[in-house]
């Protein structure tokens, strides 16, 4: 079953995706395929499965992908005000929304940020020790009206992030991304990875507000 999928101002981004299914599915949409469904974006046939408790999002090819050249390397740095060599890489992840990410040593070095404005979507990652139960800590800067916005959750960000780190060895699948601890939320964001390469995305959704249109 194909569907479409809002856009709003973005060519993909994973909570539109996920809550337009959770919708048709409650809404009684019946899949062709059972437990898998197709829905379209400006991104592209973006393919969601269904999980016992949540759904899962095949993460969509990078538009663009890559080192990020120094000198961009540096106004990052300046960005997030942090020195040049703590970053310790930097790469183009764009899946739709125009993603740099950046990775730092630990995920306390990534909650501890205080950014300044960014004129650009930046992407920062850092793994938790080994035993934790997440595996890194995600944030998501871009600029808004002069400002500077955090989102609390990025299902587009994490599924670029995951390409990144499962490509380079430094995650293995399955994997946990915790987001949005320094906005006092407790995103969860669940990788998983087919023996075909296929890499999910996805988290649980619920119903917040329902109702009906009369014509």
């Amino acid at each position: 079953m194909r569907i479409f999928t809002p856009a709003a101002e973005l060519p993909f981004a994973g909570h539109p995706t996920l809550g337009t299914c959770h919708a048709w599915l409650a809404a009684g949409g019946k899949p062709k395929r059972a437990g898998r469904v197709l829905q379209q974006c400006p991104a592209g046939l973006v393919e969601v499965r269904r999980n016992p408790s949540d759904l899962a999002f095949a993460a969509p090819p990078l538009l663009r992908t890559g080192p990020v050249q120094e000198s961009l390397v540096v106004h990052l740095a300046s960005l997030l005000r942090v020195r040049r060599d703590e970053i310790l890489d930097a790469q183009w992840a764009d899946n739709g929304p125009g993603w740099v990410a950046v990775l730092l040593a630990s995920a306390d070095a990534v909650l501890a940020l205080r950014p300044g404005f960014v004129d650009l979507d930046v992407g920062v990652v850092g793994p938790y020790p080994e035993g934790s139960p997440e595996a890194f800590e995600v944030r998501a800067f871009f600029p808004k009206d002069g400002s500077t916005v955090e989102d609390p959750v990025t299902g587009s960000l994490n599924a670029s992030l995951a390409q990144w780190l499962l490509a380079t060895g430094r995650a293995s699948a399955p994997y946990v991304a915790s987001q949005g601890t320094a906005l006092g939320r407790m995103g969860r964001v669940e990788v998983t990875r087919d023996p075909d390469g296929t890499i999910w995305v996805g988290g649980a959704t619920v119903t917040c507000v329902e109702g009906e249109v009369e014509l």
